[in-house]
């Protein structure tokens, strides 16, 4: 069942339209299961709900680990420290669709789908395009993102843009990058897969990053290259048909919301661990009010009208859960 919470206002059902209460609200919750199904924003984003204005998310750092005591030693004192923090703030979204008498009265069924169709179609619509707007941004480098009148921050806990090229550690270690130039090849998945897995955290830790997922735009040239390095369990380009041990290895995340994010003419791919992602948050989503759907007559026009309202944001936290390449300028992988 999708998360639409539904309320109707008195003398609706006693009105003319009564009857199509019921159908209405079927078809709403009908469509939403539906895109809730085939969204790509709960793949790629971590799914918070919140009952609170605003949500922080922090991070600490691994334990030392375990030290010999010797025979009836004292147990030795170990420790986290505190990584970077990020604040995200839910904002309302609102939107609504209007039945008039006269569809009532003619039995236009056309326009009783149509209409409620479009508005849910149009929730869904617009949630995949504020993450793709918020990801797409991040690839070009922005610091902000507008969408739908507001604008949005693009940087990490660390202050920095999601894709960067020196990402600072909070306690101790050497700045670490996450954005670099190589368009897609078997050799280039296989490096980024390498350096995504050697990342370190905020006191210089080994964190076992381990990337599964590639993001890319639908892009016929990028998916040729993505399919060709990984769909097969034998290199072509060996004589002997060498064992590829990039088959079966990954998952793969076509989407064409992100087309009209991105810059024209170029070729973008991600790499993201997307367990790493659910854990420690590197991609958020945050839904402090679930889509909720009211019913009323307008006394001026006799129209039923159809209101629905949301609040939720997105936002990125942890850099180390994605890395991005094929961008013109940034470091090469070699």
């Amino acid at each position: 069942m999708a998360n639409i919470v539904f309320s109707e206002s008195s003398g609706v059902n006693d009105s003319i339209f009564g009857k199509s209460q019921a159908p209405i609200r079927q078809f709403i919750e009908k469509k939403g299961e539906q895109f809730e199904q085939e969204s790509i924003v709960k793949r790629l984003f971590r799914q918070d709900k919140s009952n609170t204005f605003a949500q922080k998310y922090t991070s600490l750092t691994a334990m030392e680990g375990f030290k010999v005591a010797g025979e009836n030693g004292a147990y030795p004192s170990d420790g986290q420290e505190e990584g970077y923090s990020k604040i995200l703030e839910a904002v309302t979204w609102k939107d609504s669709f209007r039945i008039s008498m006269e569809i009532m009265e003619d039995s236009k069924l056309m326009d009783l789908k149509q209409k409620p169709a479009g508005f849910v179609t149009a929730y869904y619509r617009t949630r995949e395009k504020f993450g793709a707007a918020l990801l797409g941004g991040a690839i070009k480098g922005d610091s902000t993102a507008t969408f739908g009148g507001s604008t949005f921050g693009l940087t990490g806990a660390d202050g920095q843009n999601l894709f960067y090229a020196s990402h600072p550690a909070k306690i101790d270690g050497d700045v670490q990058c996450n954005l670099w130039s190589d368009d897609f090849s078997a050799d280039a998945l296989g490096m980024l897969e390498v350096k995504m897995q050697n990342t370190r955290g905020d006191n210089n830790e080994i964190l076992d990053v381990a990337p599964d997922t590639i993001i890319i735009p639908n892009l016929h040239p990028l998916k040729k290259a993505v399919f060709a390095a990984i769909g097969a369990d034998k290199d072509p380009d060996t004589a002997n048909n060498g064992f590829n041990y990039q088959f079966g290895r990954w998952n793969v995340i076509v989407w064409p919301y992100l087309n009209q994010y991105i810059t024209s003419g170029t070729a973008p791919w991600l790499l993201m661990d997307s367990k790493y992602n659910d854990e420690y948050g590197g991609l958020i989503w945050v839904d402090r009010k679930t889509l909720t759907v009211k019913s009323s007559i307008d006394e001026n026009t006799d129209a039923n009208v159809w209101r629905g309202n949301a609040r939720f944001t997105a936002g990125f936290h942890d850099w180390r859960a994605i890395a991005c390449a094929g961008v013109s300028g940034a470091t090469d992988l070699s």
